[in-house]
């Protein structure tokens, strides 16, 4: 059930969501901590952080996966205050944080422009929990200061982020993710040239993402997929449609109305 809940979340099929945790109420299906931080994440990657923080209170027990589930929805969303109160009672608690923990902590930190937070959840994760910082770490705590316009305190991240990087890179050369990571790194920062040096390196190695970009919308109970690699025409010629539509309306060229659950353009 918590796979079935987790496709769910990655795909955003709201209705389906919806229905298989009433199917869950209505079973009387014991909701353990495994299928609580499923619900959690489904609801929260979904758009629903109400929904997600009404389960997560109603569990009866949470692990440091439960916890790291409602702050990861929180900073998804831009709740900062609400993703380090839920952090600081994690901590009162006696529930130890993990990597991805602080990964959603500067997320927020990133979202929110929190300089002096992100810095601190950067220190506390190493000093107080020994927790080696990632690549992840490094680019959410690049960005946390490049909007922040402190590029001096930025190189000696990117520094430490690029050494990280290499020693991932040498460990699995075929992963791509770390490659796009450090690509992420250098475009924050400006050094485009690096993210075509490294660009470069994996096209002469072979590396291509192994999943292709894509967004997945549900229309009528049906999950569509929009991709680089193709999607449905029909939805892609309405889309382009309604876009028009909008940008027409933006720059004050037309007027929209709906009729009939039909977006019209009173121009046409």
């Amino acid at each position: 059930m918590a796979s079935v809940l987790s496709d769910c979340a990655y795909l955003g099929a709201i209705d389906h969501w919806k229905w298989i945790h009433g199917y869950l109420r209505r079973s009387g299906v014991e909701c353990d901590v495994v299928i609580g931080t499923a619900l959690v994440d489904m609801y929260g990657k979904c758009g629903s952080v109400e929904r997600a923080y009404e389960v997560f209170k109603e569990m009866p027990k949470r692990d440091t996966f439960a916890w790291t589930a409602m702050i990861s929805a929180f900073s998804l969303h831009g709740y900062s205050k609400e993703a380090f109160d839920t952090f600081e009672e994690m901590e009162a608690v006696g529930v130890k944080p993990n990597h991805v923990t602080f990964l959603g902590l500067l997320s927020a930190c990133a979202h929110s422009g929190l300089v002096e937070k992100g810095r601190w959840c950067f220190d506390m994760m190493r000093r107080v929990y020994l927790i080696e910082p990632q690549l992840h770490h490094y680019a959410f705590m690049v960005d946390v200061l490049s909007r922040a316009g402190l590029f001096e305190e930025i190189h000696g991240n990117i520094e430490l982020g690029e050494r990280v990087a290499q020693y991932l890179i040498d460990l699995e050369p075929r992963n791509h993710a770390f490659y796009i990571n450090l690509c992420d790194i250098y475009a924050k920062t400006g050094r485009f040239d690096d993210v075509k040096r490294i660009r470069a390196l994996m096209k002469e190695r072979g590396i291509r993402k192994e999943v292709a970009g894509c967004s997945m919308i549900e229309v009528d109970e049906l999950v569509l997929e929009f991709s680089v690699e193709g999607w449905p025409v029909l939805v892609m010629d309405e889309t382009v449609l309604v876009s028009n539509l909008f940008n027409n309306e933006i720059k004050g060229e037309g007027t929209m109305h709906y009729c009939d659950g039909t977006l019209l353009d009173a121009q046409n």
